[in-house]
């Protein structure tokens, strides 16, 4: 199916010139993506023209050149391959700066080389200054010995030091740091967390889980508002590189109250759904809410997020029967079943989306027991604080029911990794959105079957089981705790392979690149209510789209993970360019 020859916004006078026309491309609009549809192909369009930061028409360089006038910029793309950009469902955008503006543990080899790098940021640091940073990950490491504390005490310097693991789930604090927080022997292993200990029940500087993080974090000075400023800066530069144009994103308060900051002042150049913490009391989270507009369409407030476990590479992911490599262990839940019951339907009577964070097949369970009673008292967000939902795409972030139509409060839960095989249908009949990351895939796939055991691997990061339920499936990177290029999840969903291409895992769970497309896009827009503004390059649909050294339709699958991003426009504006030495320069 062809695309029709010129698409335009019928109430946009044609005498009216557009801002900006892009012609000379090959468009990939979007418009014939579907999960159900892996066959379908893009429709013939080389040229957008761009009005207002919105798409205002589409066609062939003649059609849309009728749309210039004395002012109109033409962008020639000299053929380059043009489609809608990113929506990534999932990231932790303060996390990321401030890791990269700290000790950055990403990728570091061995426990050796983390040893390192922590020894010379120390040297650079103040006496009594505090030691943070992250991203360190031991099932990369040779033995995949965890750290501990007194190795740490070796290159600190005395100076207290906190190093979260990979996935957030765990950290290491060294000596000092225990002191600080008051963390003994006989300091008990708080509700819904671990202190890990050596064969004295002396503590080894492993934290496992929240409860046991925040004894030392509370010990930490925060970050001012400059420092955040800054770290969200760096992540958001890195995003935009990547050619993600919106993301949504679980940060604290303090850094929404910053992105507010950069809004009113014109220098937030990314598009943000910011989640508040499900634990908060419900007046907290109302007032949080009602302090700013639901329908601004570059940074709003999004769903609620609570945590059901803790991750597979920690081991602190809820499941049903043991660990295969850990037979004592079952994980980690962190909450009861009826306690959340009654905090989900409370939230989602308020008008909140709901998503729970669920790695293990336990914790699947009992998110989806939740959401499926939270949904018969689930109410359409105040209309109030949203103009009027759904009258104008181009101008609402909610989309409202019809009177004939069932409000549809779009819960989610987020990495939904691990399932009992019964629970793919209830997915669709609970109608819970599958927020999944499949970047994950390829760090996992080293140990996810020494963890899981052959049964419970067949429904593991199984995106193809949840297509063929008809369940929604968005996609993201989860970044920090993957890189943010949305490529690496491209190629894992189609392939099922690590990047070597040496292993493969459970290749009959692969998705076509059209289906990934579409979860990464459109998909991902529909998981924040903003399916009719972003995630296709149509007219009255943002002008958030990137600019490609390659047409990723035709490529070979390994090739997809060289792609590199020759621009990325957000709202029409070029906000980062392959040629400059940073966004929009």
């Amino acid at each position: 199916m062809l695309f029709p020859a010129l698409i335009s916004i019928p109430a946009f006078s044609q005498q009216r010139s557009a801002d900006t026309i892009y012609m000379d491309g090959m468009v990939l609009t979007g418009a014939h993506l579907h999960p159900d549809d892996p066959a379908s192909t893009p429709g013939q369009v080389t040229a957008l023209a761009i009005s207002g930061g919105k798409l205002v028409a589409i066609g062939n360089d003649v059609e849309v050149l009728q749309w210039k006038g004395p002012n109109t910029r033409v962008m020639d793309l000299h053929g380059a391959f043009v489609m809608p950009g990113f929506n990534d469902a999932h990231v932790h955008m303060a996390d990321a700066g401030q890791q990269k503006l700290s000790i950055d543990l990403d990728a570091v080899p061995s426990l050796a080389a983390m040893l390192q790098v922590v020894e010379k940021y120390a040297a650079t640091r103040t006496a009594g200054s505090w030691l943070r940073g992250g991203g360190w990950d031991h099932t990369l490491w040779p033995g995949k010995q965890l750290p501990t504390r007194q190795a740490l005490d070796r290159v600190t310097g005395g100076r207290p030091c906190f190093l979260w693991r990979t996935d957030g789930h765990m950290a290491v604090a060294n000596t000092a740091a225990l002191a600080a927080a008051g963390i003994t022997a006989e300091t008990a292993d708080p509700k819904g967390a671990k202190i890990d200990r050596d064969a004295k029940g002396e503590p080894t500087g492993i934290l496992r889980e929240t409860a046991a993080t925040n004894l030392v974090l509370t010990k930490i000075p925060p970050p001012s508002s400059e420092e955040r400023h800054k770290a969200l800066d760096v992540a958001i530069v890195d995003v935009l590189s990547h050619g993600v144009t919106s993301v949504q994103d679980f940060s604290e308060w303090e850094d929404f109250l910053v992105l507010e900051s950069m809004e009113r002042s014109g220098t937030l150049k990314i598009r943000f759904s910011e989640w508040l913490d499900f634990t908060l009391p419900l007046a907290t989270l109302e007032s949080r809410r009602a302090s700013h507009p639901a329908n601004d369409p570059l940074l709003h407030l999004g769903m609620l997020k609570g945590f059901m476990d803790g991750s597979l590479g920690s081991r602190t992911a809820a499941m049903v029967e043991p660990y295969a490599d850990d037979p004592g262990n079952s994980g980690i839940p962190r909450f009861d079943q009826t306690k959340l019951n009654q905090m989900s339907s409370e939230r989602a009577a308020a008008g909140f989306q709901l998503g729970f964070h669920a790695i293990g097949d336990r914790a699947n369970g009992i998110a989806l027991d939740a959401l499926g009673t939270s949904e018969q008292v689930a109410v359409a967000p105040d209309t109030s604080r949203s103009g009027k939902p759904g009258s104008d795409p181009a101008s609402s972030m909610v989309v409202a029911p019809s009177p004939s139509t069932p409000y549809a409060p779009r819960f989610r839960i987020e990495h939904a990794q691990v399932l009992l095989p019964g629970d793919f249908a209830r997915f669709a009949t609970e109608h819970v959105i599958a927020s999944m990351q499949p970047s994950h895939l390829l760090t996992d796939m080293n140990w996810a079957s020494a963890r899981l055991g052959p049964k419970r691997s067949a429904y593991a990061y199984a995106w193809k089981s949840f297509l063929d339920q008809g369940v929604t499936l968005a996609f993201g990177t989860d970044y920090p705790v993957e890189s943010i290029n949305p490529f690496r999840g491209l190629y894992s969903a189609v392939t099922r392979k690590n990047e070597a291409g040496t292993k493969t895992f459970h290749p009959e769970q692969a998705l076509t690149l059209n289906q990934a497309l579409y979860a990464y896009t459109q998909a991902s827009a529909y998981a924040d209510f903003a399916e009719r503004v972003r995630g296709r390059l149509e007219p009255g649909y943002f002008a958030d789209f990137i600019v490609l050294d390659r047409d990723i339709t035709a490529v070979m699958p390994r090739d997809l993970l060289g792609t590199r991003v020759l621009k990325t426009v957000v709202n029409g504006e070029v906000v980062f360019d392959a040629t400059n030495t940073g966004p929009g320069r």
